[in-house]
């Protein structure tokens, strides 16, 4: 006996779709990181009078194991700058640094590309 004909092969494709498309944007993402990871370490590391004028956190949870019993919360970490120019750009922070900013603070930031190397604040 052959297989379960045109039905079976219906509900292959329709199983298949969801996993090409989920493989498909995995892909994706990593492509897009590559390619900001590789433009930062080819762009000048700028150390340049800025204030910050906002932040901001973005949590995520992720959902798992039987039932979705386990969850995981991960938590980034983002300070905008407003640059001497009047130029602003938002850069993700380790958490230790967002923690010492506050909005108003001025001084001196360094930053590669997208890629926060620190901020100096000012004394005066």
């Amino acid at each position: 006996m052959t297989g379960f004909g045109f039905g079976s092969d219906l509900f292959q494709i329709l199983f298949t779709i969801p996993f090409v498309l989920v493989a498909a944007v995995i892909v994706v993402t990593i492509i897009r990181n590559l390619r900001q990871w590789n433009k930062n370490n080819h762009s000048p590391k700028l150390t340049v009078p800025a204030t910050v004028v906002a932040k901001r956190t973005s949590v995520t949870h992720f959902w798992g194991g039987n039932n979705g019993a386990l969850c995981h919360t991960s938590t980034s970490y983002y300070a905008t700058f407003q640059v001497g120019s009047g130029d602003r750009m938002e850069l993700l922070l380790p958490g230790r640094e967002y923690g010492l900013l506050a909005e108003g603070d001025q001084g001196r930031l360094s930053f590669q590309g997208t890629r926060f190397l620190g901020f100096e604040r000012s004394l005066t």
